[in-house]
């Protein structure tokens, strides 16, 4: 891959249009020369060396929220950013953290099988066979003792269901299970509940991250039999944070919701995560029709749906302790602007002992700080203060980060520039995510660093891996014409979400990936043996995160004028609504076309189990849906952009009106928040950034219009064209007035 990356660069270096030069957005010519030469002596600080050091160091025992090795990854990190030359400080919160009393998995009949529910120590890994690690569990499961028949639902998704309803399978009072995979593992047992299952089973089938894949641990890095993906399922989508005090941050004194039963993002099935071991007796002995094509796996038998003759018991209990959440939050108090805060965040937990998710993350955020400390003792200090945090409890749903920020609201809307956050790390290609007035500020970072593998540059890595996986001939085009970096829209599942969903605070999350295999997440082999060997083992990786991230860090705390251009976010809403359009239209078409076919009777699938589905019911008309409304606000809001652009680059901002100018320009994405929030679920505030109701994870844009679309609510759709138009048409207003 390497030398197919090279040889095609090789053909397009000379039309780059992005290669290095003297000019940063936000600097003059000689403030320019000097921030690139700030850049070169922090680089020279950085090593790999001492990442993989301290990947060893902080993986070394499992350290989940609230256990002993946590609090010795916290001491650990806090002595680190002190001897750097950080003032640091330990933020503790009291928060709801649910661990497993009993977990059993058994079939009852017609034949018995008891689930092992294990992961085995392997000599090939030093770490495997810990005491203190977590048992494989999901965290806010409820507890349950309940005995049902089992139906296989695929990956548990709601498009799932609609197939299940179409072959007659009804899950109400029964136990499903489903795959892993497609969609965050939280939707699935939520999606269960809603159509009635008593219980929930999630195993890992190695067609997705298994043998299918490559050769499985410890030989490959893939999943072997054994390997049970642990994490949250809390409906993160309602909020996310301690269940007990959404809103506020939990300290010690906060009014909390009574009981974990009556917290609204928690669900109220019992749910368990197996592996593909246990699951291969539970999915034999189903019956009833063969899965679609699908919905199989890889594992050496015909999957069917069920049920079948068989029942399974599953029985849950947890314990439901209130424990401490430690965050480590470190400053360097800036000399001109103290007041400007950025914000540079990895959570610090683990499932078990996480040397990939998080300590890779979390080993470059530190040699970040390390080298900032080596350029503190030349006598430099930054302009606007540098706040470096470890977050605890991200694992069991971003509840450090998002308690602090909770409990510091108000001063964060006021003080903070920036968030950039990464998480788990390994080697591959840059994966950059944002508010996308940001997208210049990221194009030039990219564009300054060389890729560790393929030497040349991030941004040039990134373009190659677009075109080689573009899809048609005119996406290969547009691909090759693209000079800039497009940030990724952000949806949820790691810290960045109460910065940028509930208060507006520009955010960036950024990492790499693609190329060190995977099976072993939130697993007991998420280890430094497991990393070192097949995720990065020269660490170049976490040298060039601690690259990227430091040097938007740097040039975000130097910048004369604030690097933001909001032309760019213009263009990508733009987008979005013409997305939005098309969508309809075509829902409009197929749905006219569907309801044709119904009522011909003509109805049918190519396939053996379609033969014994029930033709799809017909589906209300699309009505004529106005997005004129936004269509005029993104107008007003392209000249604003457009004018901010021209004061920005011009001479009429000088010394006098420097600091307004900055700082309403960092408040700016604060103008799209939806006074409301958005609907069933008026945490998230952002209007044009959310997770998906029914995706978790997964961004949905411009969310309000788009789920209401989709779940054809066009009454709500209305509603929600007019509120994001006002959020867009007040930050045009709010634009217009920066000076």
């Amino acid at each position: 891959m390497k030398n197919l990356y090279t040889s095609f660069f090789a053909l397009l270096l000379g039309a780059s249009v992005l290669a290095q030069t003297n000019t940063i957005k936000g600097f003059s010519k000689e403030a320019a020369a000097k921030q690139l030469a700030l850049e070169t002596q922090f680089d020279a600080n950085l090593s790999a060396a001492n990442i993989g050091n301290t990947i060893k160091e902080l993986s070394v025992k499992p350290h989940h929220l609230g256990s002993q090795g946590g609090k010795e990854v916290i001491d650990n990190i806090y002595n680190k950013l002190v001897s750097y030359g950080f003032e640091a400080k330990k933020v503790d919160y009291k928060v709801l953290f649910p661990t497993p009393k009993t977990r059993v998995l058994e079939m009852t009949s017609p034949t018995v099988f008891k689930a092992l529910l294990k992961e085995p120590a392997l000599k090939e890994d030093l770490t495997s066979g810990q005491t203190d690690q977590l048992p494989s569990y999901n965290a806010w499961s409820a507890d349950g003792d309940v005995t049902a028949q089992l139906v296989f639902v695929n990956y548990g998704l709601p498009a799932d269901y609609e197939t299940l309803e179409r072959l007659g399978i009804d899950v109400k009072g029964k136990i499903v299970i489903a795959k892993y995979g497609r969609s965050w593992r939280g939707i699935k047992p939520k999606v269960a509940q809603e159509h009635g299952a008593i219980g929930c089973i999630i195993y890992s089938d190695p067609r997705d991250d298994g043998y299918y894949q490559g050769d499985v641990y410890p030989k490959g890095p893939f999943k072997n039999e054994f390997g049970v993906q642990r994490g949250s399922i809390m409906d993160m989508v309602i909020y996310p944070g301690d269940p007990l005090t959404p809103n506020i941050g939990a300290t010690e004194n906060a009014e909390r919701i009574s009981s974990h039963n009556n917290a609204p993002n928690l669900l109220k099935i019992p749910v368990l995560p197996i592996s593909y071991h246990d699951a291969i007796p539970l999915l034999q002995a189903l019956e009833g029709p063969v899965a679609p094509d699908g919905w199989r796996g890889a594992l050496p038998f015909t999957y069917h749906i069920g049920p079948g003759k068989s029942t399974v018991h599953l029985k849950l209990a947890f314990e439901w302790n209130m424990v401490t959440c430690t965050d480590v939050i470190a400053t360097i108090k800036g000399t001109q602007f103290p007041d400007e805060w950025v914000i540079r965040g990895n959570h610090h937990d683990a499932w078990v002992n996480g040397a990939d998710d998080p300590i890779s993350g979390q080993a470059a955020l530190l040699e970040e700080a390390k080298a900032i400390g080596a350029l503190l003792k030349t006598g430099w200090k930054p302009k606007r203060s540098l706040v470096y945090c470890a977050w605890d409890g991200e694992e069991p749903g971003l509840i450090g980060s998002t308690e602090w920020v909770e409990d510091n609201a108000k001063e964060l809307q006021q003080k903070a520039v920036v968030y950039i956050n990464s998480d788990g790390n390994e080697r591959g290609f840059l994966d950059a995510g944002g508010s996308h007035a940001l997208e210049p500020f990221m194009t030039e970072i990219a564009a300054s660093i060389t890729d560790p593998q393929t030497n040349i540059s991030l941004l040039e890595r990134a373009k190659a891996q677009a075109i080689i996986n573009a899809g048609s001939v005119k996406a290969k085009k547009d691909a090759m014409a693209k000079t800039t970096l497009d940030l990724e829209a952000l949806g949820s599942g790691s810290d960045f979400s109460s910065f940028l969903q509930h208060l507006g605070i520009p955010a960036l999350n950024l990492g790499f990936g693609g190329e060190g295999g995977g099976g072993e997440y939130h697993s007991i082999y998420d280890s430094y043996d497991n990393y070192r060997r097949f995720k990065d083992p020269s660490f170049a990786y976490g040298v060039a995160l601690s690259k990227t991230a430091g040097h938007a860090a740097l040039r975000m705390a130097e910048a004369e004028v604030l690097p933001f251009d909001f032309r760019n976010l213009t263009i990508t809403i733009q987008g979005y609504v013409k997305e939005l359009m098309l969508i309809t239209d075509n829902m409009r078409d197929e749905t006219k076309t569907d309801n044709e076919i119904i009522k011909s009777n003509k109805y049918a699938l190519a396939t053996d189990t379609a033969l014994h589905m029930s033709a799809p019911k017909p589906k209300s008309e699309v009505p004529f849906v106005d997005f004129s409304p936004i269509q005029n606000a993104l107008a007003a809001l392209q000249v604003s952009t457009d004018s901010l652009s021209i004061r920005w680059s011009a001479e009429t901002i000088t010394s006098s009106n420097l600091n307004s100018f900055n700082t309403g320009i960092f408040k700016a994405e604060q103008q799209l928040l939806l006074p409301k929030g958005l609907p069933r679920r008026s945490w998230y505030k952002h209007a044009i950034y959310a997770p998906g109701y029914y995706t978790g994870y997964g961004v949905k844009t411009l969310p309000g219009i788009r789920e209401a679309i989709e779940q054809r609510n066009w009454k709500e759709a209305k509603d929600q064209i007019a509120a994001a138009a006002a959020a867009i048409n007040q930050l045009s207003a709010y634009l217009n007035g920066i000076r």
